[in-house]
Parts: C-alpha cells; structure tokens; sequence
C-alpha cells in the first residue's frame, strides 16, 4: 500500500509540475490571467487521473489476494486503500495550487499552512489513536483531515483576493487546449516517477 500511494503522489507531483512551467512562464511574460486558467486546466486534468486510478483504490484487496498476498494482509490493506482516497483527491488541489502560488512568490501561506498542518496532524492522530483509542480509523482519519485543511485554506486565500492578478473566477477556456497540457503534464509526471 505504502508504494502505491508514493508511486500515485509522485506522478500527480510531477504532472502537476508541469503547472509550475507554464504558471512561471506566463507570470514572467505578465500574462497574469493565464496562470488561473492552467490551474482549472490541472485540476481538470489531475481529477481525471484521480478518477482512472480510483479501481486500483477501490478493489486493492481482490488485487492483491489475486497476486497471492496474504489474505489478512490483503483485508488491511484494502481498508487503507479505501481510507485513502479523499487523501488521493487533496493531492490533485494541494500540489496545483502549490505550484500556482510557488510561481507567484506566494510561499509564505504555503508555509503557514503546512505549520498549520503539522501541528494539526500531530495533534489528531495522538487524540484519535492514543487518547480515544480508534486504531486505523483513527489514523486514517487524522490523515484525510490534516490533508485538506491545507487545501482549504489555499483555496480560500486564490478565490477571496489573495492572488488579484491572477485569479479571475473560474473559465470555460480550461476546457480549451486540454491536449497540449495533457502531454506536458504526463511527460512531466513520467519523468518524475
């Protein structure tokens, strides 16, 4: 399970990467608007990803009982698995906007955030493991939590000012020109993985 989810962020880091090019690219050329429109268009693009790798998540347990692990092992594993899935989805918004606002040198609320995030994680999982005694549930869940309060808190920071320039509002042209973004995203991912 352990190599699936470093396997799984690593390619999402790397298709989302290729964020990091073209935001870098267009805020140097000062078409600030673009740098929005490339981030719906890798959110587009990492969702979907996300959802085609979804069965692996989904039927982990069969898979490996099917490759003749262990069948315990196997039910433990695919308990994880189905945990992990929202942690799956916060990758495809945490590791765009970090390359948005990366480019934009708008680090310090990535680095508040991520404080945030630890102590957060820290304090859940002692809690909900320790102190309340919920094992894997508890575990998991600290995790899903700690995972998206970053995310939210990025996503509140781009939507309610915190990038003016570039964030106008969501646009039907990240629908547009989805091939080209594809390509550099999955070579970028390849490459990383």
């Amino acid at each position: 399970m352990h190599l699936m989810d470093v396997s799984y962020r690593e390619l999402q880091l790397g298709m989302a990467s290729a964020l990091e090019t073209l935001c870098g690219q267009s805020y140097g050329a000062k078409q600030y608007h673009m740098l929005g429109i490339y981030l719906q268009r890798s959110w587009i693009i990492l969702f979907v990803c996300s959802v085609v790798l979804l069965p692996v998540y989904l039927f982990t347990e069969p898979m490996l009982v099917a490759l003749g692990q262990d069948p315990k092992i196997s039910a433990v594993a695919g308990t994880i698995s189905l945990w992990y899935i929202p942690v799956m989805f916060s990758y495809v918004w945490s590791f765009t906007l970090q390359m948005y606002l990366q480019a934009q040198s708008k680090n310090m609320i990535i680095t508040y955030l991520a404080m945030l995030n630890l102590a957060l994680h820290l304090t859940l999982s002692w809690l909900m493991t320790v102190k309340f005694q919920l094992g894997l549930a508890g575990v998991m869940g600290s995790m899903i939590i700690a995972m998206w309060i970053p995310v939210f808190g990025q996503l509140a920071f781009v939507f309610f000012g915190g990038c003016p320039l570039t964030w106008t509002g969501f646009s039907s042209a990240a629908f547009t020109d989805l091939g080209a973004i594809i390509k550099l995203s999955l070579s970028s991912g390849v490459m990383l993985w």
